[in-house]
């Protein structure tokens, strides 16, 4: 009998419009003819950053400067080039398993119908691949969004244009050449077998956009720091992860190749579904960067990134319909806040602890973002750790330690996030949600050298890493006993509340004698000063013992790594010896002067014109 070949009308239709088949991945050779190949292909890195500094030179060229502008205008270009490819792949899956596939974008607005050299518009003599882009090309894809049928992709590519008004290219040739040379740069033309990935190389450029001068540092997550948040906090298959303030996206990127290596060839189809579809979600206030964060994620392989695109402290939002349907609670959250910023009262009427201090309001919305089980690592500057002046900073960490179990706390180098503006000390400190606070493990990585040339790298966490499971103590770490440390503090400050008590019921019934003989008018003006002040005395002193009592107990909320198998070298000088030594070395500076006067003169006369007799 003959074979049935089955009609257009026949296929099941693929699940999701411009959605992959769930159990594949994007191949590194061109099964079929209907996609667009590459002409080049790079085998090595150096063909590759070749490659994209060629397109950044094009693109200095014609007056788009700095990183913070060549990124952006690169980054939907690039995006646009690598969805056809992988739409394209898509839809040859689809047509070998029988279903039909209904692409995000369609004809002619495909990146092979105007933007590839032997693309239709390209050919065209007449045609303008210029005036095609500005008036049908960008409000086309920014309008997908509007469809009543829009499928989550053609949302995230109408996100993803959101901010292109129009090219920031100064020519249409030299517009073409750059999508000449990001044609040549697709996942089919770079062997990954020597050479990063694609989304590597576009975290290079991330790179760019964090390093000092560029002001993008505050959106860029180092990539190393970005690493040991994830292998600490170690998100399993099937557990959500979320970044309250997500930049680039460098975190979720991180976490997406963790959980996929973890899973390796064993992973199922609908695991590879469930990871690129309802695993990573996060919120982006700033309207430059939200653009950025999710085409970094497509270009990571995940499909459906779910970012909230407004401010996460105020819950003003811009566009919320990536993250419709997103969960109240997580079970991993990985965060780098915001460093030294400061926030209105709009922003704090949401919180329990009023601040202004924007990293405190990030860890108080992280808390609440945590069920039992959660699993917690987060950035936080060294003042947040310390403080304990402001009673808003007592009332997080006391929160956090007594619903948290704050089991690790790494001091990093300082300079680590110098490229972002902030000089300032920063930590890591990991928490799970489930029981308080005993003790807390401190490793010390501040001694280590950090500079541009000398960057920290996930070697200098080695030993640490080592001594994590079993939390062991070495001259770099330390185990601090916070339970122990608390009860001893609650101790000490018992005496102290008691005679604030004690005080506080003396001053109750003097200032209710000095109230009813004031209403009674049975004293003179001067007795009555003499009362209120008697009160007054008593009042100020049981307020004295009450501060004495909550200092001892704040103090235990000062969570500051201070490693106490560091040597300090002391000066056992005393102040006059000092005095003599400072004596001396001016008179050694001041012979140094004498002897350089010196030869100074002796220059002047060796160099003046003799007179001939």
């Amino acid at each position: 009998m003959p074979k049935k070949t089955a009609r257009p009308e026949d296929k099941p239709q693929q699940q999701g419009r411009g959605q992959p088949v769930p159990v594949s991945e994007p191949p590194t050779t061109s099964p079929g003819t209907s996609r667009p190949r590459p002409e080049k292909r790079h085998g090595t890195q150096q063909s590759v950053n070749g490659a994209v500094k060629s397109i950044c030179d094009i693109m200095r060229r014609s007056n788009v400067a700095g990183a913070m502008n060549y990124v952006p205008e690169l980054t939907w270009i690039l995006f646009l080039r690598i969805l056809d490819e992988r739409e394209a792949h898509e839809a040859e899956e689809a047509e070998a398993l029988g279903l039909r596939f209904t692409p995000s974008i369609a004809a002619p607005y495909r990146w092979r119908d105007w933007a590839a050299p032997d693309s239709p518009l390209r050919q065209d003599a007449k045609a303008s691949v210029w005036d095609f882009v500005h008036t049908k090309l960008l409000p086309h894809l920014k309008g997908l969004k509007k469809k009543p049928s829009a499928a989550p992709r053609q949302k995230v590519i109408s996100e993803v244009m959101s901010g292109v008004e129009r090219s920031r290219i100064d020519s249409e040739k030299n517009f073409c050449d750059v999508l000449d040379k990001v044609h040549e740069l697709t996942n089919e033309s770079v062997d990954t077998t020597h050479v990063f990935t694609l989304s590597q190389v576009y975290e290079g450029l991330l790179l760019k956009m964090g390093e000092k001068g560029n002001d993008g540092g505050q959106f860029f997550t180092p990539r190393e720091i970005c690493r040991v948040l994830v292998q600490v906090v170690a998100p399993r298959m099937g557990e959500t992860v979320y970044d309250a303030g997500c930049g680039t996206c460098g975190i979720l990127a991180q976490s997406f190749g963790y959980m996929r290596d973890q899973a390796g060839a064993k992973i199922t189809g609908p695991q590879l579904e469930t990871l690129k579809h309802r695993t990573f979600y996060g919120r982006e206030k700033d309207n430059a960067i939200y653009p950025i964060a999710l085409a970094n994620l497509i270009l990571h392989g995940i499909d459906e990134p779910h970012i909230w695109h407004g401010n996460t402290l105020t819950g003003q939002e811009v566009y919320a319909d990536l993250f419709k349907g997103a969960p109240e609670f997580f079970d991993c959250v990985m965060m780098n806040p915001p460093f030294g910023g400061k926030e209105g009262k709009e922003a704090q009427t949401q919180f329990e602890y009023k601040t202004g201090a924007t990293q405190l309001l990030f860890l108080q919305h992280v808390l609440k973002s945590m069920k039992t089980g959660s699993r917690c690592g987060i950035v936080l500057d060294e003042g947040v750790l310390f403080r304990t002046n402001e009673t808003a900073f007592v009332q997080t960490k006391r929160k956090l330690l007594e619903e948290f179990d704050v089991y690790c706390i790494v001091s990093l180098p300082g300079g680590v996030f110098t490229s972002a503006g902030a000089g300032v000390k920063t930590n890591l400190v990991f928490f799970n949600k489930g029981k308080q606070t005993e003790k807390i493990w401190y490793y010390d990585l501040s001694d280590v050298k950090v500079g541009k040339k000398t960057p920290l790298t996930l070697s200098h966490f080695e030993d640490f890493f080592k001594l994590l499971p079993k939390r062991g103590d070495r001259p770099a770490s330390w185990t601090v006993d916070f339970s122990a440390k608390l009860q001893q503090a609650l101790a000490e400050a018992r005496p102290h509340r008691e005679k604030a008590s004690e005080l506080f019921a003396q001053a109750k019934p003097l200032e209710d004698d000095w109230r009813e003989k004031r209403k009674a008018k049975t004293a003179s003006e001067a007795r009555l000063a003499a009362l209120e002040e008697q009160w007054k005395a008593v009042e100020r002193a049981a307020r004295e013992s009450l501060a004495k009592a909550e200092a001892i107990e704040d103090t235990v909320y000062d969570l500051k790594a201070v490693n106490p198998n560091r040597k300090s070298e002391e000066d056992t000088r005393t102040p006059a010896e000092l005095l003599n030594f400072i004596a001396a070395k001016g008179q050694e500076a001041d012979a140094a002067l004498a002897r350089l006067r010196g030869l100074l003169a002796l220059d002047s006369v060796e160099m003046r014109p003799r007179t001939r007799r």
